[in-house]
């Protein structure tokens, strides 16, 4: 089995860094690289692709909500083009220093409470693959499984990837537990060992209830803020290769 290890990268600003992005870009198969709203800078883009380059790992965009200060995980009551906007916005930045270190952007992973949005809300959904269509049909789109952003993709015609969050626990529903509630950020490394084991062997994930719900999913996303994030990172990447998995990035696998 192939699966993709990314993680979200560049998240920083200026001489501010939030982990060791030259460390993690060799531990993962695809990054996602913080597009300068709620972290990066075109300096750091720029650092971020040219690492990405060097170790042959595939370049995605990580458009955010412009809150640096809420690190973007903050709802903002933006109008769905206004959303649009701000996602091409970050989108074509990134691709243009991409295309001038010789490299392209294969996919696009949206941040937090952008996330969110796009995840519940058809019509931004739909909006946003429209447009993201419209500006290169190759694009992989990372999504979570079953989410309003992985049917409006594929009504577009574009790939997808579903994702798998090593560091956070999940709900019966599937969905993502609240970061403000007890035990929703995973941060102990035999939780994280054993969780990933049970997604490469059994395709299912204890939730914080302690039901077992399926998880089809071919890429698993360590953030690059949890405390501890590179030595995470090394668990997950050690488990997949542990259970005869191979790396590969999102271009390779989605669908």
């Amino acid at each position: 089995m192939k699966i993709d290890l990314n993680s979200d990268m560049g998240e920083g600003f200026g001489p501010y860094r939030l982990c060791d992005d030259e460390a993690m870009m060799k531990l993962v198969s695809s990054a996602n690289i913080a597009c300068g709203f709620h972290g990066g800078d075109p300096d750091t883009m720029g650092r971020m692709v040219r690492l990405a380059k060097l170790n042959g790992v595939g370049i995605g965009a990580h458009p955010g909500l412009p809150d640096r200060l809420g690190f973007g995980r903050r709802e903002i009551a933006f109008s769905a083009d206004e959303l649009r906007q701000q996602m091409l916005y970050q989108l074509g930045a990134l691709m243009a220093i991409a295309k001038a270190e010789g490299v392209t952007v294969s996919h696009i992973s949206f941040h937090a409470a952008m996330g969110n949005m796009v995840n519940r809300d058809p019509v931004l959904a739909e909006l946003m693959t429209d447009a993201i269509a419209t500006v290169d049909a190759g694009l992989v789109v990372f999504v979570t499984h079953g989410s309003e952003i992985q049917q409006a993709a594929r009504r577009a015609r574009l790939k997808t990837l579903a994702l798998f969050l090593a560091d956070r626990a999940y709900d019966v529903g599937g969905n993502l537990v609240a970061r403000g509630l007890a035990g929703a950020v995973i941060k102990d490394e035999a939780s994280v060992r054993a969780r990933v084991r049970q997604f490469l062997l059994e395709g299912t994930v204890e939730t914080i209830d302690g039901a077992v719900i399926a998880m089809p999913a071919r890429s698993i996303l360590v953030h690059s803020d949890t405390p501890g994030a590179l030595e995470l990172a090394g668990i997950v990447r050690g488990e997949i290769e542990a259970t005869g998995a191979a790396l590969a990035p999102a271009a390779e696998l989605a669908d």
